[in-house]
């Protein structure tokens, strides 16, 4: 049984920013481990302890964030609806990607402003709500502890998640929060290393579903769906 369900951009298998991405944090989208070694000047303990949420996760852009399935519904429910959506959304002109520190992480931003993937995220969000049980109380609490600015309250309240609608912003995560000394020495290797896989402008032609099969267990790609 399925804990979790989220909808994800992930790149398609195979594409240069999925080989990078994935070989960086050492998963597959669909599961399984890929052996890496470490980048010249950084440890494996480093590179594992930039990695381990990301890698948890999947290489992926969130476009509804990661929810419990409502009472009532049912995983063949979810599944028929986002082919339904799917096939009345076109796809999606997107910018070029470019590396940038967020907080304490780094991730892969849209080099330019990117409304058409802002509308997706918020109609995926909106489309699918129907679908998410509600926060409990423990998930409000986890969430309040980052202070919250009102509209992000707002957001909790109304879609269970602070960062979505006029609070998003699309980003490939590539590293979970890592102190600032290794943040500097990664900015440069990272920026490197996706150089070529995110120079030009790109269309989103799949969405993804992900899940996650039990408390913190890593997500996988269960199945993704064609955009019209």
């Amino acid at each position: 049984m399925t804990y979790r369900y989220a909808i994800y951009w992930a790149p398609p298998a195979g594409s240069p920013l999925a080989e990078i991405g994935e070989a960086w944090l050492g998963r597959r989208a669909e599961g399984g481990a890929i052996e890496r070694t470490a980048p010249a000047g950084l440890s494996r303990d480093e590179i594992e302890q930039a990695t381990a949420e990301p890698r948890r996760y999947g290489l992926h852009a969130t476009l509804k964030p990661p929810f419990r399935l409502a009472a009532g519904r049912a995983a063949a429910e979810l599944d028929e609806a986002l082919q339904g959506f799917a096939r009345q959304t076109p796809p999606v002109a997107a910018p070029a990607l470019r590396l940038e520190r967020i907080a304490r992480f780094l991730a892969l931003t849209p080099a330019a402003p990117a409304p058409g993937l802002d509308a997706l995220a918020a109609a995926c969000v909106e489309r699918f709500d129907v679908f998410r049980a509600p926060a409990d109380e423990a998930e409000l609490a986890r969430r309040r502890a980052a202070a919250l600015a009102p509209a992000q309250e707002a957001n909790l309240l109304r879609w269970g998640y602070p960062y979505v609608m006029a609070e998003f912003r699309f980003h490939v995560s590539l590293t979970g929060a890592i102190v600032p000394g290794l943040a500097r020495r990664l900015e440069k290797l990272l920026a490197e290393r996706f150089a070529a896989a995110t120079a030009a402008p790109f269309e989103i032609r799949e969405i993804a579903l992900f899940v996650e099969p039990a408390p913190g267990a890593p997500f996988r790609q269960a199945r993704r769906f064609a955009l019209a």
